[in-house]
């Protein structure tokens, strides 16, 4: 019986669909040097949330047949550690986009609406005192999508139903598809900094997209304008939002991930006022993780039936040489 190893709990319902599909299921919690070292061993498939998977814990795992991404973001996996192994790291795409769309959502309702600040003073009883701060519709107001996949898309279409002009910028993305789904598509991003009230960012890291929003595209930002990030904290380099919002050419920003996970005390937007933070909790609803536990349980039984869908493959050369 192929044996799997979760690192860290997931969603009952996919324990019990490994163990209905003829697999041997562990649970380590906690993830350590220790609980790796003891149980890699005789893991054929893993599921991974956070845990970094390098070569130093893939020596630990002689029989892995698959990795299985609880999420679609893998920067904190060697993928060509796992290429020259031929085995597979798959993602859950489709589950969580809804999820993190709505986070960036909410995230961009409360600065809108100004929700931390009134919720603060309805407790103290001041009964919108002033001085107050100042709230604003998301209707009338243009926003900027920065990519265009499964989650970009969704946020393109709330925004959209809020009644915001909606800019979307992707590269990879023909601009009739863009156009063909009721949005503009920009192609000069210094022009779309300037002209959005809100930019939001849903691409992933990679060595062209690391430090992505830097000193130079926060100045090429709107006066005033809002800056939204549920995708990735290392597309943003850190101290340059900091100073953006510290000076007033920012009014706010919503963030769901930083550069450094857990984020580090020294991190200078925690001690900003006009920043709404959460902790890369955007995909965690109820709903999500349940699709994304299932979608992984799916990817590791179908590599145990030798019939593994390619959508879900990051490293699809393996699928080749493996055929």
């Amino acid at each position: 019986m192929p044996h799997v190893v979760c690192l860290r709990p997931v969603h009952p319902e996919a324990l019990e669909k490994l163990r209905e599909g003829g697999c041997t299921v562990e649970v380590l919690d906690p993830v350590n040097a220790t609980t790796i070292a003891a149980s890699m061993p005789k893991a054929e498939a893993v599921i991974v949330r956070a845990t970094p998977i390098n070569r130093a814990f893939l020596a630990h795992a002689p029989n892995l047949r698959i990795v299985a991404r609880h999420g679609v973001g893998y920067d904190a996996v060697d993928v060509p550690a796992l290429t020259e192994r031929g085995i597979p790291l798959t993602v859950t795409p489709d589950a969580n986009a809804q999820s993190v769309a709505e986070h960036a959502m909410m995230l961009l309702l409360n600065i809108a609406r100004q929700t931390a600040f009134y919720d603060r003073a309805t407790r103290e009883l001041r009964w919108s005192s002033p001085p107050v701060p100042a709230t604003f519709d998301l209707g009338g107001r243009t926003v900027l999508v920065l990519g265009f996949g499964r989650i970009g898309g969704r946020v393109a279409r709330l925004c959209h139903a809020f009644g915001m002009k909606v800019l979307v910028r992707d590269p990879f993305i023909p601009q009739n598809t863009i156009k063909g789904a009721g949005f503009i598509p920009v192609k000069d991003l210094a022009a779309a900094l300037a002209e959005a009230d809100v930019v939001t960012v849903h691409v992933p890291s990679s060595a062209a997209t690391r430090g992505m929003v830097n000193g130079e595209f926060l100045a090429s930002m709107k006066q005033g304008g809002v800056f939204i990030n549920t995708a990735r904290g290392t597309l943003v380099e850190e101290k340059a939002l900091a100073g953006a919002l510290s000076s007033g050419h920012l009014a706010a920003a919503g963030l769901d991930v930083f550069w450094d996970e857990p984020a580090t005390p020294d991190n200078p937007l925690l001690k900003l006022p006009n920043v709404i933070l959460t902790p890369h909790s955007a995909a965690a609803t109820e709903q999500g993780l349940r699709r994304m536990a299932l979608s992984c349980a799916e990817s590791i039984l179908q590599v145990f039936a030798g019939k593994l869908d390619p959508d879900v493959v990051i490293n699809q050369e393996v699928l080749r040489g493996n055929a």
